[in-house]
């Protein structure tokens, strides 16, 4: 098992599979542009998770597949799956709770892990480039 590729599929899976919810949630509520800017509108989370995930995973991708091109030290690795982890937790703390308006635990401990796993792989990649 690839877990480089792993990753980058859990990552796409959840790319396209948040763009399918925000397609079936316009379809469900016939709101077809744009979206009420209201926390707790189900279509406003499904964007806001789905806008969310399209920033940050493809770099993420991009890194895990560059990195997974060679051989890489352990904590490379767990930073892969854990960054693509944290992704989804993010995505859960958006959409799993009713409002957006409160502070949750899943969603601060999605962001944070992302921003540090993705320095992390930033840093590996960066290494890898100044080895050669």
């Amino acid at each position: 098992m690839s877990i480089p590729l792993l990753c980058v599929a859990l990552l796409a899976f959840l790319c396209i599979g948040l763009g399918f919810a925000v397609s079936s949630a316009r379809a469900k509520t016939e709101v077809l542009y744009s979206s009420p800017v209201d926390p707790e509108d189900s279509l406003y989370q499904v964007l806001r998770a789905h806008g969310n995930t399209i920033e940050y995973a493809p770099i993420l991708a991009l890194l895990i597949f560059i990195l997974g091109q060679s051989d890489q030290p352990t904590w490379v690795i767990w930073s892969m799956i854990l960054a693509t982890f944290f992704r989804y937790l993010f995505v859960a703390g958006i959409i799993l709770p009713a409002t957006l308006a409160k502070p949750n635990p899943m969603r601060f401990i999605g962001a944070l892990g992302t921003y540090a796993t993705g320095f992390a792989l930033s840093a590996a990649l960066l290494i890898q480039a100044l080895n050669f």
